[in-house]
């Protein structure tokens, strides 16, 4: 009886979301009577009706409204403990979340995660791709345990400590010519003749921009705030931008851009922090492992 209840929540909830049983089926991969009888028993249970139906549109009544977000922590709470049951059978005593800015989960990350989930196999660990500004606010609240940002800390009671140093980097298309061969590359004509990406780390770019515009005049930006993005459009021969070494460090070992020499001014170097609020064992385990992993 405990399972078809939930299964009515569960069908409420998408019927909510949705407005339309038949994409509820659908999404719910059953048949759109079933979906329908399961709102008709939940109705029945509650003694009010969850929709106002007309002309075949269907409606959240005001009994509906009230009820959902009720039936959403129900859900939820059903989801939950199914899941942790699933993860005790697999051998997981304990989880724990890490929220991670997307250029750090390309670059930083995948290196070091393989060796610190061999130290903790009974750790289930859940990775939240956030944007740097949002984690230090995640680690505060609690939502998260610890975060690997682009951007130091400003709240009191929050802890940032860096831990990676990354220079900048002017990268290019793959040139015709050679470093032998070919003339020098001409940095300002690159940049006068292509698309600079940009806007795809929080820190550099403001005063990056500033800089260029007094050496070089004419210099068109395209904002692409993903940084995987942006490589692959260099890739594609679209543009130029400034990337971390991080990012770009295989491409330019396998020759799928290049890093012309830079000598306009000198490029920054970006820091990554770990955010922390509460340093336990597993916190102090994970920024040991992480520091010793870049630095010996």
């Amino acid at each position: 009886m405990f399972i078809l209840e939930y299964q009515w929540l569960k069908t409420f909830c998408t019927a909510a979301e949705t407005l339309n049983f038949r994409k509820a089926s659908e999404k719910l991969m059953m048949s759109q009577p079933s979906v329908t009888v399961h709102i008709r028993l939940l109705e029945e249970h509650l003694g009010s009706a969850l929709f106002d139906r007309q002309n075949n549109r269907v409606t959240l009544s005001e009994a509906g409204k009230y009820f959902l977000p009720e039936a959403q922590k129900l859900v939820n709470s059903t989801e939950n403990t199914i899941h942790k049951m699933h993860a005790f059978k697999q051998g997981y005593r304990r989880t724990w979340t890490i929220a991670i800015s997307p250029l750090m989960a390309e670059t930083i990350l995948p290196y070091f995660l393989r060796s610190f989930m061999k130290l903790q196999p009974e750790l289930e660990i859940h990775i939240r791709v956030e944007e740097s500004y949002l984690i230090e606010g995640l680690v505060d609240s609690g939502e998260v345990n610890i975060g690997i940002s682009a951007l130091d800390a400003q709240r009191k009671g929050v802890e940032s400590i860096s831990f990676y140093e990354d220079p900048i980097l002017f990268v290019m298309p793959v040139d015709t010519y050679d470093e032998e061969s070919g003339p020098p590359i001409d940095v300002k004509d690159v940049l006068q003749k292509n698309y600079l990406f940009t806007h795809h780390h929080p820190v550099f770019w403001d005063d990056l921009l500033v800089k260029l515009h007094k050496q070089i005049n004419g210099v068109r930006t395209m904002k692409v705030t993903q940084a995987h993005i942006a490589k692959r459009f260099i890739q594609d021969d679209l543009g130029v931008s400034f990337l971390p070494h991080s990012i770009v460090r295989r491409e330019l070992l396998e020759g799928k851009v290049m890093q012309p020499h830079f000598d306009l001014f000198e490029l920054p170097t970006v820091s990554t922090f770990i955010i922390v609020k509460k340093k336990g064992d597993l916190e102090k385990l994970f920024i040991k492992q992480i520091s010793k992993f870049y630095f010996g």
